[in-house]
């Protein structure tokens, strides 16, 4: 099982970004696909969700009405639209995958990729 994130880099206050996270060796439409990121120095926190139909979304409230999480089934394909980005959202992005729905645990985690903010 792979997970490829990518999309990620610089910009400025105010930009957006579309991250995108490609998943290789599963069955996609069966997982719920998360991001998470991490900042220096910092732990590493949830950001969204989405369940394995796309229809219900979750986000934390750093980033609620910023971002978007969609997903699309037929191109294994789970995507982050941040608009709006601030300085504190620079973090390494992470994209994970749970084969579980209650409680949701994370079997596989991508590589990362950088999101840099500048102000």
């Amino acid at each position: 099982v792979q997970l490829q994130a990518s999309g990620g880099g610089l910009v400025q206050a105010g930009g957006s970004l579309r991250l995108s996270c490609a998943a290789f060796g599963l069955t996609f439409r069966y997982y719920t696909m998360g991001w998470f990121r991490q900042a220096p120095g910092k732990e590493r926190e949830f950001v969204s969700r989405i369940s394995w139909s796309g229809g219900r979304t979750y986000y934390a409230d750093s980033v609620k009405g910023r971002f978007t999480i969609s997903r699309d089934n037929a191109k294994n394909t789970v995507y982050l639209q941040m608009n709006s980005l601030k300085p504190e959202d620079t973090a390494v992005y992470y994209c994970a995958a749970s084969a579980s729905i209650s409680p949701v645990n994370y079997d596989y985690w991508g590589q990362g990729t950088q999101v840099t903010v500048s102000s």
